[in-house]
């Protein structure tokens, strides 16, 4: 029997609360059956194990963050790659998202022992790296960046961004410096990165513009 799309999305809503207040190492489908109201055995109705719950949410919202890239594909190359910039900054005020990420942190370190979710971390990966080097190829064809490689620039990009996230979640716990990690590494980007790549004179936009449109 098909899910009740409301009933789902309250799921994954859960899963995601779940992540931020638990972490993944203890969760369990009860804490899980807590965060969305439902009972354990409504979870294992659809469900049959916790990995199956996990790895339909990463699906999830690997298709939602794919919406949001498509609602904006019609803006121009360089806003959408600076904005690509900022979807990786936290402030440090992004408590709940810094703990969601240090749950995905934890899961990725089941990428080696765990094929479904390895192929969950390979799609995110490709999906990352396949967006720059589509905003590169944009831009070279509308003559806004110089002619590189697309596939080689946005890997370095994707690296030099999550890394910067993985040490931002990890070692910011009362490091001020730390704390902006993100940011200082987003800003490198654009000076070291990005504004080599223009063709021509053009104005970047501002990274913090480029944070309202993206969080907004």
């Amino acid at each position: 029997m098909a899910q009740d799309p409301l009933v789902e999305e309250e799921i994954m809503d859960g899963v995601y609360r779940a992540l931020c207040n638990h972490g993944y190492a203890e969760l369990t489908m009860q804490d899980i059956a807590d965060e969305c109201d439902k009972s354990k055995s409504l979870l294992h109705y659809h469900y049959d194990t916790k990995e199956d719950l996990l790895v339909a949410f990463l699906d999830r919202m690997m298709a939602d963050y794919e919406e949001k890239l498509e609602c904006r594909s019609d803006g121009a190359p360089l806003d959408r790659l600076v904005e690509f910039l900022a979807r990786f900054v936290f402030t440090p005020e992004d408590t709940e998202r810094a703990s969601f990420h240090l749950a995905l942190l934890e899961m990725r370190s089941q990428g080696p022992f765990n094929e479904r979710i390895r192929e969950q971390l390979r799609r995110s990966d490709d999906l990352l790296r396949g967006t720059v080097a589509d905003i590169l190829a944009d831009g070279i064809e509308e003559g806004v960046f110089k002619a590189v490689d697309v596939d080689g620039t946005a890997a370095l990009v994707v690296a030099m961004l999550d890394g910067a996230r993985t040490r931002q979640i990890t070692l910011s716990e009362g490091d001020v410096t730390e704390d902006t990690y993100t940011r200082t590494v987003a800003e490198g980007a654009i000076r070291h990165v990005v504004e080599p790549l223009l063709a021509a004179d053009a104005e970047v936009p501002s990274l913090d513009d480029a944070l309202e449109a993206v969080h907004d």
